[in-house]
């Protein structure tokens, strides 16, 4: 299954990049491929991933790369990544 990454999403990675690069830019880039990974391990398995409590639909759900939720929509031919964000901030209430 092809994995599809929103404009947000994309933003977010450069941004969680920024941050980190400010202070390692190699930790930088380890932590983004790492959640680049972990987007890409989705496919075999789309439901892997738990329900996004917050959105109660079954197909919004979240996988983990500490401290990081890798938000994702599932559709008929696609894993679309809507969002990466900290766990500790809150959502949006519309999820894409």
């Amino acid at each position: 299954m092809r994995i599809d990454w929103t404009e947000k999403a994309e933003k977010q990675l450069d941004q969680i990049f920024q941050y980190i690069a400010s202070d390692s830019t190699l930790y930088a880039h380890r932590t983004v491929g790492q959640i680049i990974e972990e987007a890409e391990n989705i496919s075999p398995h789309p439901r892997k991933g738990r329900k996004v409590p917050e959105y109660e639909r079954d197909d919004i759900r979240e996988v983990f790369h500490h401290p990081y939720r890798i938000i994702y929509l599932l559709k008929d031919d696609a894993i679309e990544i809507l969002s990466v964000i900290h766990g500790a901030r809150l959502l949006p209430d519309d999820p894409k």
